[in-house]
């Protein structure tokens, strides 16, 4: 099964210099006369383009151990002068949504439904009860996001945050076989960390923006498996139920910068729970994705997973900003994610 080993990705000279363009390194401060010790400082906390500056509140800025408030004025001021931060026309808008990529899932019923795949600068969620393949929709992606696509789509490298201990290399073995890629390339092309905690979690964000920047274009995807576990472990009862929904808030908020900063998809898993006031609404289904209005706002699109006849899993558009809602029915094979056979 050695095949196609130069299938999958390495480095593809052609789009680096797409990527160039899309964000600008925060060193070139330095000609606005920011100095290099200062610009340490923002990258040890995960700011490595200008762009992360808009992205941070003066607030934020100004906790980073260093910075006083008449420096991040400078550093605000000379990132303004490098980003056009005004407004720009829909055409212009729609120009830049050009660079927007999609991962296919592996079954093209489910590709379709996603009108392509999961989607880059998005936050995709898949929310479902046990067995119904959100952990392998996750293994799946790490292999397809490797191959390259269609619209130009040139493949690159999975970024893979654990937070349940379900990630299996071998699962992703069986579905090079399928691909017919070879084992030892996949597995080097995911980076794959374990959280333990919500706050490890957060820390591990800061990583993943230093390597996106480090290896500019080179990873496509993110995978968080599960998002909420961690947040449910970590604080408990209704006392705490404020700081976590505002903890959640910040990560996904960081989440969806980092999609945008650096032009990746992020997916990312979730559980549910049981509605206790879903009886007086007498619903069909009296369970709901854990994480609330938050989780559900900054979620650009979230598919709703259930079981269906053996191997079969049924994937619903939930909530999404341009796909009608509509149902897809898929297969888990010992290759993934596949299409069903009637």
């Amino acid at each position: 099964m050695k095949v196609a080993e130069d299938q999958v990705v390495e480095d593809d000279s052609s789009f680096q210099d797409d990527e160039e363009s899309f964000f600008q390194d925060i060193d070139l401060l330095q000609k606005h006369g920011i100095n290099m010790a200062d610009i340490k400082k923002l990258k040890s906390v995960g700011i490595c383009t200008v762009k992360g500056i808009q992205m941070t509140t003066r607030k934020a800025l100004c906790n980073i151990k260093g910075l006083s408030e008449a420096k991040v004025e400078k550093i605000k001021e000379a990132a303004g002068k490098m980003l056009n931060v005004g407004f720009q026309t829909a055409f212009e808008y729609s120009a830049r949504r050009k660079q927007v990529f999609h991962v296919t899932t592996g079954s093209q019923e489910f590709d379709k439904l996603l009108g392509g795949g999961i989607e880059s600068m998005a936050i995709t969620e898949a929310f479902g009860e046990f067995r119904t393949g959100k952990t392998q929709l996750s293994h799946t992606l790490c292999v397809t996001a490797q191959l390259p696509g269609e619209d130009g789509y040139s493949g690159g490298k999975v970024i893979f945050i654990d937070t349940e201990n379900t990630f299996r290399p071998d699962r992703l073995r069986d579905i090079a076989d399928r691909f017919n890629v070879d084992h030892d390339a996949v597995l080097d092309n995911v980076l794959y960390a374990r959280a333990y905690t919500s706050e490890h979690q957060m820390e591990l964000l800061d990583f993943v923006a230093a390597k996106f920047h480090e290896e500019g274009g080179v990873f496509k995807l993110l995978i968080i498996d599960s998002i909420m576990a961690l947040f449910r472990v970590d604080f408990s009862g209704r006392g705490e139920l404020a700081e976590r929904q505002q903890k959640l808030a910040q990560m996904l908020s960081r989440l969806q910068k980092i999609s945008e900063e650096y032009n990746v998809a992020v997916f990312i898993t979730n559980q549910m729970t049981a509605d206790p006031g879903a009886g007086m609404t007498f619903q069909a289904d009296p369970k709901k994705p854990i994480g609330g209005h938050i989780l559900a706002h900054a979620s650009t699109t979230r598919i709703s997973l259930r079981k269906g006849r053996g191997e079969m899993r049924i994937a619903k558009i939930f909530d999404s900003p341009d796909m009608p809602e509509n149902e897809a029915t898929f297969a888990i094979s010992a290759g993934g994610v596949t299409d069903a056979k009637d």
